[in-house]
């Protein structure tokens, strides 16, 4: 788009741009403050199972001395740390060539930087609005489609540390376990699953993606430990544990008011059912029943919204010492409320006579429970296909009396007003000109007059209904004609044939009709001097 000379214009167009990108982060913010506690809640999952994970090889390597046939699955330890590692690694690499290719407003290629929020300093990602590289990379490039690829042979990997009798069984519950036909189900055409995983997704969105890849490897070598030390447990000494870390498995570590929260509970370093250690699980001081598999669920229903804490206590009976140990550890969880935002795509203003495209996201609502509808300025919404709506209206409002758009869903209602304009008015110009001097091969060579909508950004034409053109040539009586429609009629025509240097053409009382008008409206006149 050509920088405009006029400083009406200008001003204008700059307001717009600053409307747009003020839209922009107001309907964005909450959403990123939710992807940012999804993430790291996955994260504090993460360091949780590498705590567990780290603790168990050594407890393996010494029970296995008990007996010779137990040293094979000792040996596998080392080549499933690499294999763990070797996923991770390869996730932090994608996550790094994303970070440098998204790039960030400032043209700084750091990927986190110190802002102050408030009377905090906050670690913020740069660029995670940016959502150009993740589709450029992940699914353009197809690094999306290696990915999948790599967990595939991941799981692979990891099973081959299994005994080939009790791979389908640990198969089943390998964390690794991809849905690759999702995407075709998906209500908007997606060409696979890159597409539909990382398909014009903000940076930010992608970060507890891959939190949750890393979160999948890590709980499979978790599995697979746990099938390792099941295994130099059978018809030997009793599995003694010298490390142990209490462990929550939240489905959700940030949900909706009036939702329930759900964690499972356990000691990573349990030996399971066949464990003779007398497990006992309380959370805040409420005894709690473990399964089969000294897994413990614990739930709660959310009554406020913030940050809430509980406390978890394992208690075990050293099956050598008889001894009773009691592990404690503190956990926290997020409840926020749900909300509406709603915004014009184009501008916070609805036009008379042309489709107004409409945005509405509900966050925590699935779609299909989310109602919206309109009043006032003669307007009705309609929803389309891929999720967005469009507006049509017929009258402008007054000021205080804005057209709005409401939104209801289960525990919400919003609305927003907006305001209802008729289409700017156009600019008359002629041979690309609305005044001045003018050369007179220009003037004979022009169609007629034309109505020019500069700097709107939708999708309309308007029309000229008739204009009047006076000639006046140096010493000569004005030469008048009445024009009809916005092409040079005949007469018209044979003045503007007639230019020559010092002619003056002046075109007055020009009508125009635009998309939703009532009636023709003035938009001004036009004076030139042929040279």
């Amino acid at each position: 788009m050509s920088i405009p000379k006029e400083p009406r214009q200008l001003m204008i167009n700059i307001m717009y741009l600053v409307l747009t990108a003020l839209l922009a982060l107001n309907v964005s913010a909450e959403i990123f403050n939710a992807f940012e506690m999804v993430d790291g809640g996955l994260k504090s999952a993460n360091s949780a199972l590498d705590a567990s994970n780290n603790a168990l090889p050594e407890a393996i390597r010494e029970q296995a001395k008990a007996k010779a046939s137990f040293k094979t699955y000792a040996d596998r330890l080392d080549g499933l740390k690499s294999t763990s590692k070797e996923g991770t690694a390869y996730i932090d690499e994608i996550l790094n060539i994303l970070i440098d290719e998204s790039g960030t407003p400032d043209g700084v290629v750091d990927d986190l930087d110190y802002v102050t929020v408030g009377a905090q300093n906050k670690r913020e990602l740069k660029g995670k609005k940016n959502y150009d590289g993740t589709t450029r990379i992940m699914v353009d490039a197809d690094k999306g489609t290696e990915l999948l690829e790599k967990m595939k042979e991941l799981k692979t990997k990891f099973l081959s540390f299994v005994d080939e009798a009790d791979r389908p069984e640990i198969a089943k519950n390998l964390p690794i376990n991809i849905d690759e036909e999702a995407w075709k189900n998906s209500p908007n055409a997606k060409k696979n699953w890159a597409d539909f995983t990382f398909g014009h997704m903000p940076l930010g969105a992608t970060m507890p993606i891959f939190s949750k890849f890393k979160n999948d490897i890590k709980a499979s070598e978790a599995e697979i430990l746990g099938y390792l030390s099941s295994k130099v447990g059978v018809g030997g000494a009793t599995v003694v544990l010298d490390k142990y870390t209490v462990v929550s498995a939240p489905k959700k570590s940030y949900i909706i008011k009036g939702e329930k929260f759900e964690t499972d509970v356990f000691l990573s370093a349990s030996a399971g059912k066949d464990s003779q250690t007398g497990l006992s699980i309380s959370v805040n001081g409420q005894s709690m029943r473990p399964d089969a598999d000294g897994v413990a669920k614990f739930t709660e229903t959310a009554s406020s919204t913030g940050i809430k804490k509980y406390n978890a206590a394992i208690t075990i009976v050293d099956p050598v010492t008889e001894e009773r140990k009691t592990f404690k550890k503190e956990f926290e969880y997020e409840v926020g409320e749900r909300s509406v935002a709603i915004s014009a795509s184009k501008m916070n203003v609805f036009y008379v006579g042309v489709p107004n495209p409409v945005e509405v996201s509900a966050a925590g609502v699935p779609s299909n429970q989310v109602k919206v509808s309109m009043n006032g300025g003669g307007g009705t919404i309609k929803k389309n296909g891929d999720g967005t709506y469009t507006v049509n209206v017929t009258t402008p409002t007054k000021k205080g009396a804005d057209a709005k758009i409401n939104v209801s869903a289960p525990g919400m209602n919003a609305s927003k007003g907006f305001r209802v304009k008729r289409i700017p008015d156009p600019v008359p110009v002629v041979g690309a000109k609305s005044g001045g001097v003018i050369s007179s091969g220009e003037l004979k060579g022009a169609p007629g007059v034309l109505p020019i909508l500069k700097g709107f950004d939708f999708d309309a034409k308007c029309k000229i209904n008739g204009f009047r053109m006076v000639r006046v040539a140096p010493r000569a009586d004005a030469e008048i004609v009445t024009n009809q429609g916005g092409r040079f009629g005949g007469e018209a025509k044979a003045k503007t044939g007639k230019a020559r240097p010092g002619d003056r053409f002046f075109f007055e009382n020009i009508k125009c009709t635009c998309p939703g008008d009532k009636g023709p409206r003035d938009i001004g006149t036009m004076s030139f001097l042929v040279r």
